[in-house]
């Protein structure tokens, strides 16, 4: 092999079954170890033979509705067993999964369904209700009434097929499809096992299906012989007892859930009880790997990857952190190089844009030739591989390993979301009496990054930015909804006529919108009302506001609830249920409920679905 030259790093060659499906991998480790404990999701424990005959008997059900090797099936269930079922039965008849999540505006799940023109939804009873329906009107398969009947069927499907299809945010304001085959994703598995082994483990599955670092803990975890324990859809909060009670031993998660467990004393030190922990979805700070260093003495995995080459790319093991921690180096059958903006070797030392090569590399983006060209390359200075332009930049370390330094465009990453700013901001722009707007993504207080809108209307309209902010939570999904929008007459330019980002960024912080004094009430304007007041204007950084103002309307989010909860509980001396932060989301509501006269502030389904996808 030739010599590696600077601007390039190589993973090592590990071989892969290149002829098999992920059900046939599943199926494989079913009949290795049948009667060991697959999924636990509650109170419901199912062994790998049981998982197996049910996942079989759905897939003869899907074969029945016309699936087979190439449809693309539309997922949606609750974060129970069913769902494991779920995927399983749908790559066993063959079809590829599209997670649906019913917490995402009915638009966007429409424009999901549309574009991936699937034939089938598979869905519980309670999720059918919050989907469109299909265009062209197919059957909906409910998961609870799959025919015990049918005799469940092997897998169908060869390793080029789709596995699944993961929507991502687009900058055409609309959302693009990843598709990753079978083969990526065994390639992917067979990389894991270089860096997790296939010992038997624990596995705390908590991340939604509709992000990509969910195939990990779902699918390599059962193809692995491992117990996946699957955590339900009631927030954070009731982690620390899970990892106790299954003996936990894997856990990956976002920085910002990581800081999350950090603020509450309980879960921070569930924590000390794991084996492994992978940190991934945003740059993660030295502070926070010192701060997991006081009770957690384990492997920390500090992983990195786009969805378009399959969940993880770079993997870097953290020990003591110095001032930035380096995402690592390529995992198996993975090629980086760092080019410039003529797509030429960067010299040595020098940042660079990276580049993903490798049998990780997506298929492209369905219905989008255009941009799969764009971005799906075969350049020289890559060897002629075809590789993923991620628009990240990186630093070769002396060591080998790769910092990562941020993004050459202004693409977002947030709480672990990866957010394409032109997408809100052709939102915002279609709406009426607005001329131009801009996302950027501020962090006046460290450790806490929120969405801001800077808006310029129509000169004669007036617009509140409350107010467009209850739109775009109609159209866009919660994290992608900007936690302050801010009126501007006109936008800062440039000398050379480009929007000056960075003469936003060192505008003051935005302020909530002026106060309506109506909206007061009387008793919570002193005593409980005044400090919970203080409480929340702290931990969103604005100034006062209507006591009848919902906090998740001011950009709070679970970072922030979590921090109100703790300084709480500290004010008051006495345990707060995180939960009532979600149930009573104004000053006056809350502040009433913790007088012991609660208010209820409506059960109805979409405000439900709201306060879930916030938990989440």
């Amino acid at each position: 092999m030739s010599a590696v030259a600077e601007h390039e790093r190589y993973g090592p060659v590990v071989d892969y079954p290149r002829d098999i499906t992920v059900a046939e991998a599943f199926i494989q480790q079913a009949m290795r170890t049948p009667d060991a404990v697959a999924v636990v999701a509650g109170t419901t424990s199912l062994c790998y033979r049981d998982l197996d005959a049910r996942s079989g008997v759905l897939a003869a059900c899907l074969k029945r509705q016309g699936v087979e090797p190439g449809s693309l099936v539309g997922l949606s269930v609750e974060r129970n067993a069913d769902l494991i079922t779920a995927m399983l039965g749908i790559l066993k008849a063959g079809g590829a999964y599209v997670p649906l999540d019913p917490s995402y505006p009915r638009e966007r799940l429409a424009w999901i369904i549309e574009d991936s023109a699937m034939k089938v939804l598979l869905a519980t009873s309670r999720t059918q209700s919050q989907l469109p329906t299909l265009p062209s009107g197919p059957a909906v398969v409910l998961t609870d009434e799959a025919s015990g009947q049918l005799e469940p069927i092997g897998a169908t499907g060869s390793s080029t097929d789709l596995a699944y299809v993961t929507y991502t945010s687009g900058s055409t304001g609309k959302p693009k499809g990843v598709m990753i085959e079978h083969r990526n994703v065994l390639n992917f598995f067979a990389a894991m096992d270089q860096i997790l082994g296939t010992s038997y483990g624990v596995w705390l599955a908590v991340t939604s299906i509709s992000f990509d670092i969910s195939v990990l803990e779902l699918l390599w975890t059962l193809t692995r012989g491992f117990t996946v324990v699957l955590h339900g859809e009631d927030g954070w909060s009731d982690m620390a007892d899970e990892i106790q009670r299954h003996g936990v031993t894997h856990l990956q998660m976002t920085p910002s859930l990581a800081r999350l467990m950090m603020l509450d004393t309980r879960a921070f030190a569930s924590l000390g009880g794991l084996s492994k922990v992978l940190l991934g979805g945003e740059a993660v700070p030295s502070s926070l790997i010192r701060k997991l260093r006081q009770v957690f003495h384990g492997e920390i995995l500090n992983m990195y990857g786009p969805t378009e080459t399959t969940v993880w790319s770079t993997c870097g093991r953290v020990e003591e952190p110095g001032t930035t921690v380096p995402i690592g180096t390529p995992i198996a059958n993975t090629q980086v190089y760092l080019l410039d903006e003529a797509l030429q070797p960067v010299p040595q030392g020098e940042p660079g844009e990276l580049f993903i090569g490798g049998d990780g590399v997506a298929r492209g983006y369905l219905n989008r030739p255009e941009l799969t060209t764009e971005r799906f390359l075969n350049l020289p200075a890559c060897k002629g591989r075809r590789v993923y332009r991620t628009g990240d930049l990186v630093k070769i370390r002396p060591d080998g390993g790769l910092d990562f330094l941020g993004r050459n465009d202004y693409q977002i990453k947030l709480r672990g979301h990866r957010i394409e700013p032109g997408e809100i901001e052709a939102v915002l722009e279609q709406m009426p009496g607005i001329r131009q707007a801009v996302i950027v993504l501020r962090e006046d207080r460290q450790g806490d990054p929120r969405l801001v809108a800077y808006v310029v209307p129509e000169a004669p309209v007036q617009v509140r930015g409350s107010s467009l902010r209850t739109a775009l939570a109609e159209r866009l999904p919660e994290f992608m909804v900007p936690s302050a929008i801010v009126l501007l007459p006109h936008l800062p330019m440039t000398d050379n006529g480009k929007i000056d980002r960075k003469a936003l960024l060192n505008m003051l912080p935005p302020q909530a919108d002026p106060v309506d004094h109506d909206g007061y009430s009387k008793e919570s304007r002193h005593g409980l009302g005044e400090l919970v007041a203080r409480i929340w204007q702290d931990a969103l950084g604005v100034g006062a506001f209507s006591h009848d103002e919902n906090f998740f309307d001011l950009g709070a989010h679970s970072l922030t609830v979590a921090e109100v909860h703790s300084r709480l509980q500290e004010e008051l001396s006495r345990e707060i249920s995180l939960v009532d932060l979600f149930q009573f989301p104004t000053i006056n509501a809350l502040t009433a409920h913790l007088e012991g006269t609660a208010v209820n502030e409506g059960n109805s389904d979409r405000a439900q679905r709201r306060r879930l996808a916030r938990q989440r």
